[in-house]
């Protein structure tokens, strides 16, 4: 199989656009994508950008971390900070942070990291354990959340870098559009203007399937560890990405038109549905839209069962 742009052997068959890419023109296409999404997303006009990457040492924000630092290394005004929630998964999140703080270490970028017991007095596993009948991720995502905005603001950062790629756009369109929630999908990051309290998110991979990431992983020898949470399974997300897996072999490029079809909704409703007036929680001071955040509820519940 020869590359569609040169002689060279190809090692990827790009399935939405029909081209074969040799190592060169797939590690050109996926910067080529990854920095037209940092123009639109980033805004460069302060003397200092300061933009925390959200590190858990997976994959996906493993390549993310190692692409913004090629792409913006030689960039004066920008400075890169790696923070990391420690959620407390045994045998999970503890096996990822030696990668984290390893691939940190070999790019010379500082790294922060905030655990949930440290912030909740609870590990992961403990709620986990305490709260059987929920699943897992009600619990998580909103702390990792609150946990990542926390980082974000003791480190002073404009932004922070998701390592949400293609498929998982894809996907948290699809789980809005499922729920009909329309005031979660006006929300849904990469977010274009400043809030008061919670720092912007932005996705740098929003363009890049999930398979273009693993193999950038692989040619550039970024060791990440590819560790599926033990929590995994109870995830509402697994239903969307059976869907879209589906879709995708009957019809590819779905990814990309579902992903499409969420900028062109979030678009439309600017202005809209998502300006949501946040204020401090009663009980801890995190941004939320009610008098207590739903991690403070979910914590006092979790107090008075047991």
């Amino acid at each position: 199989m020869i590359c569609s742009r040169c002689e060279n052997t190809a090692i990827y068959s790009a399935y939405y656009s029909g081209e074969n890419l040799c190592r060169k023109h797939l590690e050109d296409s996926i910067e080529r994508r990854v920095k037209q999404e940092i123009r639109s997303q980033v805004s460069f006009r302060k003397e200092k950008t300061r933009i925390a990457v959200a590190f858990s040492g997976g994959k996906d924000s493993s390549v993310m971390l190692f692409l913004l630092h090629k792409l913006l290394r030689n960039r004066r005004n920008i400075e890169l900070t790696a923070v990391t929630v420690d959620e407390g998964i045994s045998g999970y999140r503890d096996l990822e942070m030696d990668g984290a703080s390893r691939l940190c270490s070999e790019l010379g970028i500082s790294h922060r990291i905030l655990s949930f017991s440290e912030k909740y007095g609870r590990t992961m596993d403990e709620i986990a354990r305490l709260d059987s009948d929920t699943i897992p991720c009600s619990h998580c995502g909103p702390m990792r959340r609150q946990v990542l905005n926390v980082l974000a603001t003791e480190v002073d950062a404009d932004y922070i870098a998701l390592g949400m790629n293609l498929d998982d756009y894809a996907q948290s369109t699809l789980m809005n559009v499922i729920k009909g929630d329309v005031s979660r999908m006006a929300r849904l990051a990469p977010h274009d203007e400043p809030g008061d309290l919670l720092v912007r998110r932005i996705l740098p991979l929003k363009k890049i399937p999930e398979k273009e990431v693993m193999i950038y992983a692989l040619v550039n020898g970024i060791k990440a560890e590819r560790i599926w949470c033990p929590y995994y399974g109870r995830a509402e997300r697994n239903e969307a990405r059976e869907i879209i897996t589906g879709l995708e072999e009957k019809h590819p490029g779905t990814a990309y038109s579902i992903a499409k079809f969420g900028d062109a909704v979030k678009k439309s409703l600017k202005g809209k549905e998502n300006n949501v007036k946040l204020g401090r929680c009663k009980i801890c001071g995190s941004p939320t839209d009610s008098d207590i955040c739903s991690v403070c509820k979910n914590l006092e519940r979790l107090n008075h069962q047991n």
